[in-house]
């Protein structure tokens, strides 16, 4: 019986799997070493995950999540032996290196992740071998769902887009330019705000100039990231809720740079778990 856990700065999904086949599935919290002790994630783990998980001990645990760097693994490691039924393994990896087991297995492949921020990486087949660093959403982040906030919101107050879309968006999220400014600006997690309203786009992706906003973000995706890799003979894969719900700008992206599309993915979780069946 093994343990997998894909986990982000907000939310975790667990599955406890036996020859391949999920027995259960599990949601806590996020975990991220870069923001929360030792102490605390032992804590979270012992009275939220430990009462949900079936008797008897694991053989292995494989945690891939944000924040998992090598000088910051040893946190997340310790804080699950001490507070899980563990007798094997305890292995941490990165949420790039999880997207890289699900969409490749064994194979070679350009992987990418496309959600409320992007990253990318060329896998060998066993492990990560370049990254072009993704730099956040100021710099860099390209096609990730901050960064087609940031883009529709700076559209819509600065009048670039039809007034009865700028109408429905303010309705919609019920914000006044002076408070998006705030939340932007003054308060934490700017990039979460500016993901959160990124739907819209998907919701009018048949305006012109919403489609024309996405695409263009794609393509810079493509070319500052993806093209920097050795694309010519190898295929390109997406996981993530923006290369999900996006699928089809996204192919058309694809087709624009005459890239190789592999697969696209929502969540790594089926893939980690028949990656360590």
């Amino acid at each position: 019986m093994i343990l997998i856990a894909d986990s982000g700065s907000t939310k975790t999904d667990w599955c406890v799997a036996l020859n391949g086949t999920p027995i259960q599935r599990i949601g806590t919290k996020g975990f991220n070493p870069f923001f929360q002790t030792e102490e605390d994630i032992q804590r979270e783990l012992t009275a939220t995950l430990l009462p949900q998980l079936p008797a008897g001990k694991l053989d292995a645990v494989y945690f891939y999540g944000a924040g998992c760097t090598p000088e910051k693994a040893p946190i997340i490691r310790r804080a699950i032996a001490d507070s899980l039924p563990v007798i094997g393994n305890i292995k941490i990896n990165s949420d790039m290196l999880a997207a890289a087991h699900s969409l490749c297995g064994h194979e070679a492949g350009i992987v990418c992740i496309l959600g409320t921020g992007s990253n990318s990486c060329f896998y060998n087949g066993e492990e990560i071998v370049d990254n072009v660093s993704p730099l956040g959403f100021i710099l860099g982040d390209e096609g990730s769902g901050a960064v087609l906030g940031k883009l529709l919101v700076g559209d819509i107050l600065k009048n670039q887009l039809p007034p009865a879309l700028k109408e429905a968006f303010l309705k919609q999220f019920d914000l006044t330019s002076p408070e998006i400014i705030d939340r932007v600006y003054r308060q934490p997690f700017p990039n979460r705000f500016l993901a959160s309203l990124s739907p819209f786009l998907a919701q009018h992706i048949e305006e012109p100039a919403v489609h024309s906003l996405v695409l263009n973000s794609f393509l810079a995706f493509l070319r500052r990231n993806v093209m920097q890799y050795d694309y010519k003979y190898y295929p390109v894969h997406f996981i993530g809720s923006i290369a999900y719900y996006y699928k089809e700008v996204l192919q058309e992206a694809m087709q624009q740079t005459d890239l190789k599309l592999g697969k696209i993915l929502q969540s790594p979780m089926e893939g980690l778990i028949q990656y360590h069946r």
